[in-house]
């Protein structure tokens, strides 16, 4: 099997798994203590039953819609992830650019190998930017106006991580306190050598030094994670909001009565995230918790979620508890680690074909027809 061959995204799972060394794939694939949340958010969207709607003229269907004023060709946007650098060598390059040939939004990381300037290009000015923020005032305010001057349509800040979740995979791995040239991790890397290859490649320079500030190393993305921890506060919030003139989101909220103090600080748009199960463990699937926060939100923010999305009819699922769009992450890792910017492509292409039928399925010729009377929400009963 190769990557145009993959018919789901659980095929190009499998396609990454084989291709990366066990450590490299646990560093995408894990997530914190027991990783119970993880799967929470996988389950709970297969405990959520469609009700498709008969007698609907389905004939002719669209996928488009509009996400905080920007026209995207389907509700399925990729979300901000760090481990790109070892996975493909063109790492967010890749990804911003198949997803600008998709007609939709990639949310580039901070933790990137590459520089907000070089991802903006490649995603030809539709790309939105998440930020962890620097410890102060002053270098918050020049970090959104480089965010700006680079041509980003929305910002987002991350809201989830004080510190970094118990990632026990990549503790037992090594993956998070060994060089990449310790006798171990080359020696994982030997275990897969077209990875090696590849990683070789993205990360050692036979030329001449590239333009500063246009790539990363790997000590120094070490050093954006390590820095990139701390609580934000309401303080921080209305900096960035006064700093920055576009679209605001807030990610990491898994709690309805934070909403009203979310809009009354300016922000736009809120993403239902418990960063994929990978920060605290033993919280709700982010399904679970969408309808309450889109009632609180009351059309004043749009809402969007992320976290467990494996198929069309997951989004279809989402988009009827109220949705605006949804976030996708490991998934378009595993199509990277296959294939590069033609495995993004394909990982997209995959979850668009399957949309499409579902909402032919389910009788929603457009995205606006996807409402919550296409999902049964089954309300346990009390006992006695």
């Amino acid at each position: 099997m190769n990557v145009d061959s993959a018919v789901t995204l659980a095929d190009l799972e499998r396609l990454a798994r084989r291709r990366l060394p066990r450590p490299v794939f646990d560093l995408v694939e894990g997530a914190a203590g027991d990783e119970v949340t993880a799967q929470r958010n996988l389950a709970a969207y297969r405990g959520l039953t469609l009700r498709p709607r008969s007698l609907a003229e389905v004939g002719t269907r669209s996928l488009a819609t509009t996400v905080l004023g920007q026209d995207v060709s389907m509700p399925v946007m990729l979300a901000p992830t760090g481990a790109g650098r070892l996975l493909h060598r063109t790492a967010e390059l890749a990804v911003a650019g198949a997803a600008a040939d998709a007609g939709t939004v990639y949310m580039q990381s901070t933790v990137s190998a590459f520089g907000f300037e070089e991802v903006s290009a490649a995603a030809r000015g539709t790309a939105w930017v998440q930020l962890y923020l620097p410890p102060t005032d002053a270098d918050t305010r020049a970090l959104v106006r480089r965010v700006a001057d680079a041509g980003y349509r929305g910002l987002a800040v991350t809201v989830d991580t004080p510190v970094l979740g118990n990632r026990e995979r990549d503790s037992r791995n090594g993956l998070l306190n060994l060089p990449m040239w310790h006798p171990r991790a080359l020696a994982q890397g030997l275990s897969r050598p077209l990875w090696g290859l590849e990683f070789l490649r993205g990360n050692v320079s036979l030329g001449p030094a590239p333009q500063k500030g246009r790539r990363s190393s790997l000590a120094d993305t070490r050093t954006t994670i390590a820095n990139a921890h701390r609580a934000v506060t309401r303080h921080d919030l209305e900096v960035v909001r006064a700093a920055w003139d576009g679209p605001l989101l807030v990610k990491g909220i898994m709690r309805h009565d934070e909403v009203d103090d979310l809009v009354d600080l300016g922000v736009d748009g809120i993403v239902v995230s418990n960063h994929g199960g990978r920060q605290l463990d033993g919280v709700a699937g982010t399904i679970d918790v969408l309808p309450a926060v889109v009632a609180a939100a009351a059309g004043r923010a749009e809402v969007f979620v992320d976290g467990g999305i494996r198929r069309g009819t997951d989004v279809v699922k989402a988009l009827a508890l109220g949705a605006r769009g949804v976030f996708v992450g490991r998934p378009y890792l595993y199509g990277l680690a296959a294939g590069g910017r033609h495995g993004v492509a394909r990982a997209l292409d995959i979850l668009r074909a399957e949309l499409d039928k579902a909402m032919a399925l389910v009788g929603a010729p457009t995205v606006d027809d996807i409402d919550a009377s296409l999902v049964e929400v089954r309300v346990p009963q009390p006992a006695g």
